[in-house]
C-alpha cells in the first residue's frame, strides 16, 4: 500500500480527476500526500525603456504564491480527510520530480497524462522520462 504518494500536476483541467483517484487511494491506505507544481526558473521582467519591472526573485514569490493557492485549492476538493502537503519547486520537472520524490520518501508517484496535440505529446516526455527514471512506482493516469 501507497503510504506516501506524490502528485505532480501542471495547470491542466487533468489535476480534478487524479486527485479524486489519489484522494481515495491515500484514504483506504491511510496515506499522505505531497502535491508539487513545477514551474521553470523565472527571468526579470524587463519594461519597454529597459527598467526591471521584477527580479527574478519577486517573479519566483510571485509564482510560488499563486501556484500555491491552485494548489491548495484542488486539495480542499478532493483529499478532505487525508493529510496533504503542496511544495512549488522550480527547474527542470523530471529532475525536480525525482528530486521531490526522494526528500518525501515517497512510496509512489501519480502523474496525469493526457492526450493532446503534437506539441501535448511532445510535453507528455515528462511523464515518460520521470517513468523510466524513478526509483519507486510511477502511476500514469490518463483520461478516456
Amino acid at each position: 500500500m501507497a503510504k506516501r504518494i506524490l502528485v505532480p500536476l501542471d495547470r491542466s483541467d487533468m489535476a480534478d480527476s487524479v486527485l479524486a483517484l489519489v484522494g481515495d487511494l491515500a484514504r483506504s491506505s491511510g496515506g499522505a500526500v505531497r502535491l508539487l507544481h513545477v514551474a521553470p526558473v523565472p527571468k526579470a521582467r524587463i519594461a519597454d525603456n529597459g527598467h526591471v519591472v521584477a527580479y527574478e526573485s519577486q517573479e519566483m514569490e510571485r509564482i510560488e504564491s499563486k501556484r500555491q493557492e491552485a494548489l491548495q485549492r484542488a486539495a480542499e476538493c478532493h483529499l478532505e480527510g487525508v493529510p496533504f502537503e503542496a511544495v512549488v519547486r522550480f527547474g527542470s520537472p523530471v529532475k525536480e520530480i525525482i528530486r521531490e520524490s526522494e526528500a518525501f520518501s515517497a512510496d509512489l508517484i501519480a502523474l496525469p497524462t493526457s492526450r493532446r496535440s503534437w506539441l501535448g505529446r511532445a510535453l507528455s516526455g515528462v511523464a515518460d522520462r520521470v517513468f523510466r527514471s524513478s526509483p519507486v512506482p510511477v502511476l500514469l493516469l490518463g483520461e478516456r
